[in-house]
């Protein structure tokens, strides 16, 4: 977690709790401006999914019809 990210979560423990909320909503907001579509992907976001392309295409998939699914 970065220091402004700590930072910010310090500063909304502070707050009475329907205070929190609305920050919250206002935080909501500002993602939803930068990225209304939810398709921006962030850092760890981004890792997770490199990683989770080089196993599939080192060890490729499962079928569906290989899974136990009940």
């Amino acid at each position: 977690m970065s220091a402004a990210i700590k930072e910010a979560v310090g500063l909304l423990e502070i707050l009475p709790e329907k205070e929190q909320n609305f920050a919250l909503e206002i935080i909501k907001k500002l993602v939803i401006a930068w990225d209304p579509d939810f398709t921006r992907l962030t850092s760890a976001e981004r890792a997770e999914l490199e990683e989770a392309e080089k196993d599939m295409a080192e060890n490729g998939t499962i079928p569906h019809e290989a899974v136990n699914w009940d």
